[in-house]
């Protein structure tokens, strides 16, 4: 059964659901729907997470977001409340689980509600459809800095890099519309136009976030925590010469280079107070993976957790992720309070699920859209270093905002 029929039939027009989608026509990892009762995660489940993979990595749990800006000030550094929930989480009621490598769906429900959930599951998947995607209607953005002024906030991170207090700092910005928008048909769009291994929508209390997310922030499964931080980016080129070489060029980068092996540090540091002594590691570093819109620089970190070690635990000491705020940590969420002077709200947060069992599964929430009752909003940054140029840093900002604000039927404001 296709997971956007599953969605869409069953769960598409519930006020608390959730679709964690490894992305169209997708031939391994799993997707999950469902419904949930809005509740948070104790902190107190230890992480650990199955290896017995009989039954999928996530049997039930909880599954939502959690915002910058409150992470940020229990991480110690200033910040504005935006508007809304900082943090949503759904305690699965039902869900669907679908392993794509396997060709199989798992159902899990309350006892008494798994024979009723599968007749509904069986009559959907014979007798409904995925509904047909019109093209969006035109809306309005406009951006909380114009270029220019961006740009002069980023010679603003170089002079605090200049003068040592940060080594990078991740500068962003928002776009926002007050039109209407559906985020349901919004979401089938971006997914069709940016497909990724770690998209979805959840929605709850009348706010929906709706991702095309790339970059893996946190697994945990039998005891070992990885985190996946992309730093470094480039447009993808229909051609297929160019687009090569746009890759070759990222790969090459020293900028990009030294941007991404600082959070790569970073994320040791974060994972070494939450993991067993001498077990923290790079397992991948400054691989190239392509995307439809884009070519990222990516690296992986693992680390085995000490014996005990909770949910809560590392949380604190992980989240804000070092790929949304830079280096150190604490000074340069401390430069970009002042300097961005508004909230992230839920970009630059993360999304996913926490299992019962202490496993868990979180996203970055980048290339994505946060729809709420007065309209919708897209951030979008990058990581300044000393060997960065605005008007390469403004552009990357563009390409990163361009999907996202198709699919809600807008364009790019202009000089982005």
């Amino acid at each position: 059964m296709d997971p956007a029929l599953a969605f869409t039939t069953l769960f598409g027009s519930a006020p608390d659901a959730f679709w964690l989608d490894a992305g169209p026509d997708a031939s391994q990892g799993w997707s999950w729907v469902g419904t949930g009762s809005p509740s948070p995660p104790p902190r107190d489940v230890v992480a650990g997470g199955a290896t017995d993979g009989a039954n999928g990595p996530f049997r039930g749990g909880w599954v939502g977001w959690s915002g910058y800006d409150a992470a940020a000030r229990r991480a110690g550094a200033p910040a504005l409340d935006d508007v809304g929930p900082a943090d949503v989480w759904l305690r699965i009621d039902r869900m669907l689980g679908f392993d794509h490598a396997a060709g199989r769906m798992i159902a899990f429900s309350s006892a008494e509600d798994v024979k009723p959930f599968v007749v509904a599951v069986e009559t959907a998947r014979l007798a409904g459809s995925v509904p047909a995607l019109d093209a969006p209607a035109a809306v309005q953005v406009r951006a909380r800095h114009a270029p220019s002024a961006y740009a002069a906030l980023i010679e603003e991170c170089r002079d605090e890099i200049r003068e040592g207090r940060a080594y990078q700092l991740c500068l962003t910005t928002r776009f926002e519309t007050a039109a209407s928008v559906d985020p349901v048909d919004t979401y089938l769009r971006l997914r069709t136009a940016t497909p990724a291994h770690h998209g979805g929508i959840i929605r709850s209390g009348g706010w929906a976030l709706v991702s095309a997310s790339p970059e893996q922030f946190l697994t945990v499964s039998g005891g070992i925590v990885r985190t996946r931080p992309i730093k470094g980016t480039r447009p993808r080129s229909p051609d297929t010469v160019d687009d090569a070489a746009l890759a070759a060029e990222l790969r090459a980068s020293e900028k990009e280079q030294a941007e991404n092996v600082m959070i790569v540090d970073l994320m040791r540091n974060d994972l070494q107070r939450v993991c067993e002594p001498g077990s923290v590691a790079a397992e991948r570093l400054l691989e190239v993976e392509s995307y439809p819109a884009v070519h990222q620089l990516v690296s992986t970190v693992a680390g085995r957790l000490r014996a005990r070690t909770t949910v809560g635990d590392l949380w604190d000491a992980s989240f804000p992720a070092g790929s949304m705020t830079g280096a150190p940590k604490l000074s340069a969420m401390q430069i970009l309070h002042r300097l961005e002077g508004a909230p992230r709200g839920v970009f630059a947060g993360c999304f996913g699920w926490i299992g019962v069992d202490g496993g868990l599964d979180l996203a970055m929430v980048i290339r994505s859209i946060v729809v709420h009752p007065g309209g919708a909003y897209v951030g979008a940054g990058g990581g300044i270093t000393w060997g960065s140029v605005a008007a390469e840093e403004v552009a990357e900002v563009g390409i990163k905002a361009r999907a996202p604000l198709r699919a809600l039927g807008a364009d790019l404001p202009p000089g982005w």
